[in-house]
Parts: structure tokens; C-alpha cells; sequence
């Protein structure tokens, strides 16, 4: 039998058809749709050209002129300065030109007022300028010799004069050349009274009106001096809300005997330690 598979045909094989290609036609450039699209870009771009140049023209001309003028200085969030003494210190002239202020500068001359912790200047066009200012809060004083204010961060800012309130606690046992020769650990020190006297503010017995100075001592540690008698409290270092928690439970005994107290130590775990004129006794706390 003979065998019909196309395979073994020769004629078959001759006769296959091939796929079709597809023939594609060049299409001719379209060279007016081209042109046109290349002026567009073009006039785009000299229009771009000419708006950002006319607006920088612009603005050299509005910055040169007398409208861009300062015509007020507003001066915010004073308290313990003027905003006469900020604005004076701004040196800012009514009539300056706006854009010649060097805002940074200025800034940094009103810094230079101890009260001063941090000013911003900005301009609120088209003729004013605004100076807000955050001012230091005095937490203690520091005797160096001279009484110095000391703020929360434990930062010495200013030295008192006529002026100056003194109704607050005072820092001793520090001298001066500590705060100039070691600024890094004499602000830690200060620093750590500071916090001292954020936890003395929270009690109620045993608290911040009943303390007048507090001492610090290189090798002993904080001490404490009562209001009442100027006794001192040995604190030592470290613990201080455990230690004063303990001096709390017995004050309201301690304190109308206060004028015969040598000293009150709580440097004893769970022990007030109190010595009398006549001797020494301990409390249990």
C-alpha cells in the first residue's frame, strides 16, 4: 500500500504554501506637521524666556522702589523686655529697603539681650516686618561672686541688677572659674539643682517655699538649707524623690523645732538622720 503522507511527497512538499508577508508601504514624512510642531516648541520657549526675564525685571524694579519699604516693625511676645528695647536693637530703620534686610543677622543682634533666647525676623509684605521673640525664665540664682540668673537648661544668663527680682532660691558652692575653665560640667551641675527644685515644687510639705539655697558640694553632694533657720538638708546624690519622700512624713514634727536642728541627713537608706544642739538622734522614716 502506498503511503500518503504528505511528508513523503516531494510534490507536496514543492507545492506548500509559504505565510504571506505583510509588505508595508513608507509612509512620506509629513514635513509641514513637523514644522509646525517645532515653532510651537520654539515660541513656547521665548515665551518662557521673556516671562521669566520680565518678572526678574519686574522684581528688581519693585524691590528698588519706594513701596518696598518698611513702614512697621511689629515686635511680639515680650514680657520681660520692651518692644521698644527689641525694635531698638533691631537697628530696622522705617524706610529700609524690605529686601536689603539681612533677617538672620538681625536675629542675632536681639539674641545678644540676656532675656533673649531666641528671636525669628520675618518680612510680611509688602511693608512690615515681625519680630517674635522667646524669652529665658529665671528658675534660680547662682552666686559667683556677682548673683547671676540660671534658667531651666541650667544656663547662667544674666547678672542681676537693681532691677532684678531676688525672690528666688539660691545656688552656691560654685565658683566661677568652674563655669569658664569646664562650662560642659558646671552646666550639668546646675542642670541637676534645677531638676532638684522641679521636685521640690510637687511637695506639699517639704517644698520649694520652705527651701532658701541649695548648696553643691564637689565631694558631698547637694545640700538643702530651710527658709526657717537656714538648716541644712544633706542630700548627697541621686534618689532625691525617695529621700525627700521620707523627710516629707515627719516634717510637719521637724519643722516647729527647727531653730535647734544642727542639720537633717538623708543620706542613710530609710533613715532621717537629725542632730540637735544637745546630740544627735535618729527618726525613722
Amino acid at each position: 500500500m502506498r503511503d500518503f503522507k504528505a511528508t513523503d511527497n516531494p510534490r507536496l512538499k514543492r507545492n506548500k504554501t509559504k505565510p504571506n508577508k505583510v509588505k508595508r508601504k513608507r509612509q512620506p514624512r509629513d514635513w509641514r506637521r513637523l514644522l509646525q510642531r517645532a515653532l510651537r516648541v520654539a515660541v513656547a520657549a521665548v515665551s518662557v524666556t521673556f516671562i521669566v526675564g520680565g518678572a526678574v525685571v519686574a522684581a528688581r524694579m519693585l524691590a528698588a522702589s519706594d513701596f518696598m519699604r518698611v513702614a512697621r516693625v511689629q515686635v511680639e511676645n515680650t514680657q520681660r523686655t520692651s518692644e521698644e528695647e527689641i525694635a531698638a536693637l533691631s537697628d530696622i530703620k522705617i524706610g529700609d529697603r524690605i529686601f536689603e534686610l539681612d533677617l538672620e543677622m538681625i536675629a542675632a543682634r536681639i539674641e545678644e539681650n540676656p532675656w533673649v533666647r531666641q528671636a525669628r525676623v520675618d518680612r510680611i509684605f509688602p511693608q512690615d516686618v515681625r519680630i517674635r521673640v522667646a524669652e529665658r525664665e529665671p528658675r534660680a540664682i547662682v552666686n559667683l561672686g556677682y548673683l547671676y540668673y540660671v534658667d531651666e537648661g541650667g544656663e547662667v544668663f544674666k547678672m542681676l541688677d537693681g532691677r532684678d527680682c531676688l525672690d528666688y532660691p539660691v545656688i552656691t558652692g560654685m565658683e566661677r572659674d568652674e563655669l569658664v575653665d569646664n562650662p560642659r560640667q558646671a552646666q550639668d551641675r546646675l542642670r541637676r539643682a534645677i531638676s532638684l527644685l522641679g521636685e521640690l515644687e510637687q511637695r506639699r510639705h517639704f517644698n520649694i517655699e520652705a527651701v532658701s539655697e541649695i548648696h553643691l558640694d564637689a565631694r558631698r553632694g547637694i545640700a538643702l538649707y530651710t527658709y526657717r533657720s537656714a538648716v541644712p538638708v544633706h542630700l548627697g546624690e541621686g534618689d532625691y524623690a525617695a529621700k525627700l519622700d521620707r523627710l516629707e512624713r515627719i516634717y510637719k514634727e521637724l519643722e516647729p523645732r527647727l531653730a535647734v536642728l544642727e542639720y537633717i541627713d538623708l543620706q542613710v537608706p530609710d533613715r532621717v538622720i537629725v542632730r540637735r544642739d544637745a546630740g544627735t538622734a535618729n527618726v525613722g522614716g
